[in-house]
């Protein structure tokens, strides 16, 4: 009987920050600016790859696929954060969550598979330096991203219909700032052994599979950095990797906090804090890592800005 009197849910209502309308305009200002630093910082970088030919390499055409993904990745989130600030809550249709839900998974799965190739293809040029114009070539690029791309729209597919085929009932209110599994979760009602289960495949075949291909990558690239007879030599090809590893931590360590773990007794501001690093902090950190620590970056920058002043 008591399941009969359940009240399936056909729209979500996102209700995060509606207990303290005070933070709400500083927080919309504050989103709105990491969200157009994000798209000047990343469109530039993707603009500076295609015009400078010195970055015409597999490593500048990998970044400009993920300066791409952080792109689409925040736009897909940041927009209706911002929509629930300015009206202290946002009622989303069950298709429009489910449309976010699948979107933010397609473009996060692809950019941790474009960590994993640059991840390789940083193995490749400390490991094997003869050999990287032979196996880094522009067909094996461009099959390696077409690869994640098509492994990012399997991984979104799965996970979307696993988790919205499971009934959602009782209360609509989200206390998030978008659809994301661990909130919908926590609406479901039943068996949750379904979503366990997507929880897992996720798990196995994006994060912990990313993550063996660039940690054995990086075992390999510090075998070869510590044969390096020079200290100078060494600290100059570690250089070289150092910009990926900082993104590759960001990601992958927020990432790991947010779905790798146990849920139970979690708060649901831990939570938000969590995915707001992630989702907005994150994509507007990548163009400047990627910038301040790459000397052929600042290069190729200096040379714009010095051919602008001449006009």
């Amino acid at each position: 009987m008591a399941k009969k009197n359940l009240t399936l849910v056909t729209e979500f209502l996102l209700i995060a920050f509606t207990d303290y309308p005070e933070r709400a305009l500083p927080l919309f200002l504050l989103f709105l600016f990491i969200y157009l630093i994000t798209l000047l910082g990343n469109l530039g970088m993707i603009i500076l790859i295609h015009v400078d030919h010195r970055l015409h390499t597999p490593m500048y055409f990998l970044l400009s696929h993920l300066s791409f993904m952080d792109i689409c990745y925040s736009s897909v989130t940041v927009p209706q954060m911002m929509a629930v600030l300015l009206e202290l809550g946002a009622t989303l249709s069950y298709t429009c969550c489910a449309a976010q839900f699948f979107l933010f998974t397609f473009f996060g799965s692809i950019d941790c598979y474009l960590l994993a190739l640059m991840a390789y293809d940083r193995y490749v040029a400390v490991c094997q330096p003869l050999l990287y114009a032979t196996i880094m070539t522009q067909k094996a690029c461009l099959c390696s991203v077409a690869g994640a791309y098509i492994a990012g729209l399997l991984s979104a597919l799965v996970r979307t219909v696993a988790a919205f085929t499971l009934s959602f009932c009782g209360t609509n209110e989200i206390d998030f700032i978008f659809c994301d599994l661990p909130p919908l979760l926590k609406l479901t009602c039943g068996d949750s052994y379904t979503q366990e289960v997507v929880i897992i495949v996720f798990a196995i075949f994006v994060i912990p599979a990313c993550l063996v291909v660039i940690l054995v990558s990086y075992l390999f690239i510090i075998v070869a950095i510590m044969r390096i007879p020079s200290a100078g030599g060494r600290a100059k090809t570690f250089s070289t990797c150092t910009s990926h590893l900082t993104a590759v931590s960001l990601f992958f360590g927020t990432l790991i906090f947010m779905y790798l773990r146990d849920n139970s007794g979690q708060s649901s501001e831990e939570d938000r804090v969590v995915s707001v690093f992630y989702t907005t902090v994150i994509p507007m950190l990548n163009p400047l890592i990627y910038s301040l620590r790459n000397k052929e970056v600042k290069e190729a920058l200096r040379k714009i800005l010095n051919r602008a002043k001449l006009f």
